[in-house]
């Protein structure tokens, strides 16, 4: 009598013992894919109400691959499938649930759920022509005047320093500094 790999099976004597593994059912080749097929639909039943909406066939597909990574030996010591990937299951969402936790992906909000309130848009139009304006009537300034009047108003320099930087005194600083906000004012009511 031949098994199924071509070697002679000799006859077991009563007193002989059994070999190793003689419980265990050979698994075919498509042997995953047989379990998949069987198990996946109790799979995603018990995962539906234990994952967010379309989460539960990502779980069931990694706890397939982690299933395929196993060995030959590993995947036939398995007794009872069905329980051992519910149980892998619950494992994963629990592993999933304490990486969430500690990145704080539970705080995520994704921006399509973002209320966007709309600004009003004359507001803007309104803004971005007082913007414009306001460029142009600096843009008319001497240039030493727009240097200190720029240097104090964006980028926070005191009088001292900018006297310091352009060789001026403070009380020349600001001078320029009054000139310059009359001749924007004057051009901005204009």
């Amino acid at each position: 009598m031949r098994s199924a790999l071509g070697t002679a099976r000799l006859p077991l004597d009563e007193d002989d013992p059994l070999p190793p593994g003689h419980d265990l059912v050979a698994a075919s080749p498509d042997g995953l894919a047989d379990l998949y097929r069987a198990e996946r639909p109790g799979l995603l039943r018990f995962l539906g109400p234990r994952t967010p909406p379309g989460h539960a066939d990502d779980v069931v597909q990694q706890i397939f691959t982690r299933m395929a990574a196993r060995t030959e030996e590993q995947a036939a010591a398995i007794a009872s499938p069905g329980t051992y990937l519910r149980e892998a299951a619950r494992n994963l969402l629990r592993d999933e649930a304490r990486s969430s936790a500690r990145t704080g992906r539970h705080l995520h909000v994704p921006i399509e759920e973002v209320a966007l309130h709309g600004g009003d848009p004359v507001a803007a139009l309104e803004a971005r022509d007082r913007l414009a304006r306001l460029e142009q009537a600096v843009l008319r300034l001497k240039p030493l005047t727009r240097q200190i009047f720029l240097a104090r108003r964006l980028d926070g320099y005191s009088y001292a320093e900018i006297a310091q930087k352009t060789g001026l005194s403070v009380k020349g600083v600001e001078k320029q500094m009054s000139r310059a906000i009359k001749q924007l004012g004057r051009h901005l009511r204009a």
